[in-house]
């Protein structure tokens, strides 16, 4: 218990500074003259903020710096109790849902998921969809990355929590000396390119309430819309395509950006062999679709089919989720291509889940490394990225990384399984909660959601959720023995 209490100090303190999330739906409920709603956000604010004080007092003789494993206990806590205390204003304010719904949706919103278990979502107040999408805008960069930002102002280190929170396979490259900076630099980059976004789809023809929500999922690749329609409720060609820039632009690694706006320099993308790969991926992937929907009819013109697979692969491959279509009507072949896609394709250091490009290129350069070893076995043929040669400790990693991901996936599977879901349910589910993609197939696609869902069946996606936005060494390393041994 005492080396539990210097983690919960630091949690008393993300609990308090996440009360002030609870002013943004309440700023808008009053312009827009809610007044039931306002209630339940004033009171969610101080609920929160006297949670977080009274916590702090109880351990706040606590006080050391975080040691690696601490730091992992932290963003796993946070993770776990953060969705429970968002869940509530949903549970005051939608009708007939109970908290395994409400703790599901918030969740996935923190997450950057997407994945909705909510219905009549346009009878919902303003406040409600605004809540929704702004957790996804908090939870997209990571939460424990802004707390990084402020840790020192109260006297601890942050490197362990950015080593931690950080998705991606080489965690120690820093931007600045101090990590405090390079949290807010990403932070920086992060609020700019969101303005740009919000006015680009006020431009395109949303009205501010939409804009603001829509930015909010867009840049945290979260996905949650104000409609049920998604996409489909403007059918407007210009939306969609603001949609695609900035999807496509936030599934970049922030630290690209960062870096590009330090140097002064596009060369820090255009040189990046992840950044490359990606760009690829995309448009390789949109076109081939494309011309799979043209040669089965699905649209009466090819622009038409180009516009269709040039958004959903963008939303899918990135872990979006957004949808204008329902898209399992479309040949089988194109759904499992962008579920596929949404497995890997986001850059690491981006807002996107998955196990990230960089992985992908690793393993596929492990995989090819080792082919040739078959034929020149003494010969020396090391792994590289971007010219430099791939630390051993990088490689092992990665593979037990995907050994572990394979596992988790076959386990949950199994579970989904059992409670009873039919096999494409369930592994679709799973797939696409891990790797925080949003809709998956047959019962929980497009046109569905989540709803359909026992609780059981909802926790098990809760946790695959969690276990993905954490990329599920850090959540499952408190399962070992060894990390609770003195």
């Amino acid at each position: 218990m005492d080396s539990l209490q210097p983690v919960l100090a630091v949690l008393a303190r993300v609990l308090a500074g996440f009360a002030f999330a609870f002013l943004v739906p309440l700023a808008w409920a009053a312009g827009l003259r809610e007044d039931p709603t306002r209630i339940v956000w004033a009171t969610g604010f101080v609920l929160t903020l006297v949670a977080g004080w009274a916590l702090g007092r109880s351990v706040r003789r606590y006080r050391r710096e975080l040691q690696p494993r601490d730091g992992f206990l932290l963003v796993s806590l946070v993770w776990v109790v953060l969705p429970a205390v968002a869940a509530l204003p949903l549970l005051w304010t939608v009708p007939g849902i109970d908290f395994a719904i409400a703790y599901f949706e918030a969740m996935s919103a923190l997450t950057a998921t997407g994945a909705t278990a909510l219905s009549g979502l346009d009878q919902l107040p303003v406040s409600v969809n605004v809540w929704r999408c702004f957790l996804q805008f908090v939870g997209g960069l990571g939460i424990i990355l802004l707390v990084v930002a402020v840790l020192p102002l109260l006297g601890l280190g942050g490197m362990q929590l950015y080593r931690a929170e950080t998705p991606g396979p080489m965690k120690d490259d820093k931007l600045t000396p101090r990590i405090a900076d390079t949290a807010r630099g990403l932070w920086s980059v992060y609020f700019s390119l969101s303005i740009v976004c919000l006015l680009a789809y006020r431009w395109a023809g949303m009205d501010w309430p939409d804009a603001f929500m829509h930015m909010c999922s867009t840049m945290g690749l979260g996905g949650f819309s104000s409609h049920d329609a998604g996409f489909a409720h403007w059918n407007s060609p210009l939306i969609e395509a603001v949609a695609i820039v900035f999807m496509t632009l936030a599934g970049v690694s922030f630290v690209r950006y960062f870096a590009v706006w330090h140097m002064r320099s596009l060369g820090v993308l255009l040189r990046d062999v992840e950044v490359r790969t990606y760009a690829g991926v995309l448009l390789g992937a949109a076109l081939l679709l494309s011309l799979v929907l043209a040669a089965h009819g699905t649209y009466d013109t090819y622009l038409a089919s180009l516009r269709a697979s040039a958004f959903h692969v963008v939303s899918l491959a990135t872990t979006t989720g957004y949808a204008a279509t329902d898209y399992t009507l479309w040949p089988a072949f194109a759904p499992v291509l962008m579920i596929f896609l949404g497995c890997f394709a986001s850059c690491a250091g981006s807002t996107g889940g998955g196990i990230k490009m960089v992985r992908m290129i690793l393993l596929v350069k492990q995989a090819r490394r080792e082919l040739v070893r078959i034929i020149h076995p003494r010969v020396i043929n090391p792994v590289t990225l971007g010219g430099a040669t791939v630390p051993a400790t990088v490689l092992a990693a990665v593979l037990a990384y995907m050994l572990i991901y394979g596992a988790s996936m076959v386990g949950l599977t199994l579970l989904m399984l059992m409670s009873g879901l039919d096999l494409v349910t369930a592994f679709s589910a799973v797939i696409v909660c891990v790797n925080n993609i949003g809709p998956g197939l047959g019962l929980v696609g497009p046109a569905s959601n989540f709803g359909v869902l026992n609780d059981f069946q909802l926790w098990i996606c809760s946790f695959a959720m969690l276990l993905g936005r954490l990329e599920l060494l850090s959540v499952l390393v408190l399962f070992t023995p060894q990390f609770w041994r003195k």
